[in-house]
């Protein structure tokens, strides 16, 4: 479920087909652009009763328009492209999630594997934050393809690659590592983090600095940081 104008408008830029677009009673007047642009898409649409989007969609103060469109699919065959893989081991947070697939997609990151425990990366909340991102990078999920946490690690091992976690305070500072190697970062739960028992399957540790008491960073900003710092050096 894609909800919002900006999200749908995103979604096309993308190649999305929608399966149906659902506009309020006013839609056309306040977004015309958007719904000449539906209606060129050739996907089926619904002008929907006052009332009836607040009822179906999940924000508050709903804006009209609201769109269905097929989950991507992607496989570990994803997990073998050039660039940066982003794994996320049991991140709980919509919003997080979300950011951090907007940030990897903006990136130019080759994939995200999601590790057992995370939050479905097409729930309405993640598919809103990360501004249509989610249509624009592949997603991969772990549970999907029959993997633990572990099991997930020792794939993208088995494909080559480097695989490093975020840890605050601990291992090689992030300007100092070569993503232009095939490289795997992983982070970890909000509260949590990557967790004691995934270390042996860990090729090392890389960590952001920082000033002051700050304990750690947000996951999907530390994630972000992470991303660019890739693209800066394959750049």
């Amino acid at each position: 479920m894609v909800e919002g104008p900006r999200a749908v408008d995103a979604a096309l830029d993308r190649g999305t087909q929608f399966e149906v677009v659902y506009f309020g009673p006013h839609a056309d007047a306040a977004f015309p652009a958007l719904t000449a642009r539906v209606a060129a898409s050739g996907c089926p649409v619904a002008v929907l009763k006052e009332g009836v989007l607040e009822k179906v969609g999940t924000t508050r103060t709903p804006q009209p328009v609201l769109a269905v469109a097929p989950m991507p699919t992607a496989g570990r065959d994803a997990l073998a492209g050039d660039g940066l893989v982003v794994m996320g081991v049991a991140v709980g947070d919509p919003g997080n999630l979300g950011t951090l697939v907007r940030s990897a997609e903006a990136a130019g990151a080759a994939a995200i594997l999601l590790g057992p425990g995370s939050v479905d990366a097409y729930n309405p909340k993640v598919v809103r934050a990360s501004a249509g991102a989610i249509f624009g990078i592949p997603v991969v999920d772990a549970v999907s393809e029959g993997w633990s946490a572990v099991e997930a690690l020792d794939a993208l091992c088995g494909l080559g690659r480097r695989r490093l976690g975020a840890t605050a305070g601990l291992g090689t500072l992030y300007t100092e590592v070569d993503f232009r190697l095939p490289t795997a970062i992983v982070v970890g739960n909000e509260a949590r983090g990557i967790g004691a028992e995934l270390d042996t399957h860990l090729d090392g540790h890389v960590s952001i600095p920082m000033a002051g008491p700050a304990e750690s960073l947000n996951v999907a900003m530390a994630a972000t940081v992470l991303c660019f710092e890739s693209a800066r050096q394959r750049r």
